[in-house]
């Protein structure tokens, strides 16, 4: 009995780590969602090394266990490798960004949604799958009376983008060959500081290849994009993945010291980050935090602030 339940143990194990270690070898998008989740499932697997252990030594089970926590490690460098340097709290913000996928069948939460971005004090709002909070327009214009998506610029209301501040040359383009305009651009001006504002809707990486196309698209778009940038919305996948790893690399974009995780909500702080805040130097985050409640959506979103170096 003992030697089954090792048997069961070892093979499970070695299956979870053989998924997650082909990233090493080629990013294959159908196994993007586990290496999104590679240290959970890495620190699960060395749990489950453990256990074999208690059943039967043996030097396999030490090896999956050594294998494990390789990844694991390897997985916390990976998102440490783009934060920025710590910001000072008493600097205070340029500017506050909220970034929010509320889902668009989330029609009974609309107006409290509407309500807690007109109180959130940010001065930038994005909203993805925005149709639930179309009939509160009129009441989200009074405290941002400039905006792009959901009719302006668009027929569809995935994407909207409110500023208290003039949107200059606000546009809508498409990424990859899936979905239609999902990326506004924008340039905002904070007192006499341009800050380039791209909001982004990514599809499910493990719809074929679109995501990594749609990530090509990013790449191209940014360097036309001189000057401090923003890049926020739904990836619907974490840093970890290699498609993403490729444009913070490439861009060089950062993040905060710590991401919040935003999905899946049943997980709260055990989850991982799909919706992101990044910038581009000279801007840089000074911080990002979930906001309290998910208000019925399978996100939770984000706030963050930032700063401007010399």
């Amino acid at each position: 009995m003992r030697d089954t339940i090792f048997c069961v143990m070892s093979v499970l194990t070695t299956l979870v780590l053989a998924i997650i270690s082909l990233r090493y070898v080629k990013d294959f998008y159908l196994l993007s969602l586990f290496y999104s989740f590679q240290i959970h499932l890495a620190a699960a697997a060395a749990v489950a090394s453990g256990i074999a252990l208690l059943f039967k030594r043996h030097w396999y089970a030490l090896l999956t266990l050594g294998a494990s926590m390789v990844l694991v490690v390897h997985g916390i460098v990976m998102t440490r490798e783009f934060v920025e340097p710590a910001v000072d709290e008493s600097r205070p913000a340029l500017f506050k960004l909220l970034s929010f996928n509320i889902e668009n069948d989330n029609f009974a939460n609309g107006a409290d949604i509407a309500d807690m971005a007109i109180g959130s004090g940010a001065d930038v709002v994005n909203i993805l799958e925005a149709e639930p909070v179309f009939s509160e327009l009129p009441r989200l214009l009074k405290t941002y009376p400039y905006y792009v998506g959901c009719g302006v610029g668009m027929e569809q209301c995935d994407t909207l983008v409110l500023s208290k501040r003039p949107l200059i040359e606000p546009h809508i383009r498409s990424l990859g060959l899936l979905w239609r305009n999902r990326l506004t651009i924008s340039t905002i001006d904070f007192d006499g500081q341009k800050v380039n504002f791209l909001a982004a809707h990514l599809t499910k990486p493990y719809y074929d290849e679109f995501h990594g196309l749609e990530i090509e698209d990013l790449a191209e778009i940014i360097p036309s994009l001189p000057g401090p940038l923003v890049l926020a919305g739904d990836f619907n996948t974490s840093i970890l993945a290699p498609d993403v790893q490729y444009l913070m690399r490439s861009q060089g974009l950062g993040t905060a010291s710590l991401e919040p995780a935003t999905w899946p909500i049943a997980a709260g702080p055990f989850g991982i980050s799909i919706d992101h805040v990044f910038s581009k130097a000279p801007l840089r985050l000074k911080s990002v935090r979930r906001i309290k409640s998910s208000f019925g959506s399978n996100h939770f979103g984000l706030m963050a602030e930032f700063i401007l170096d010399p």
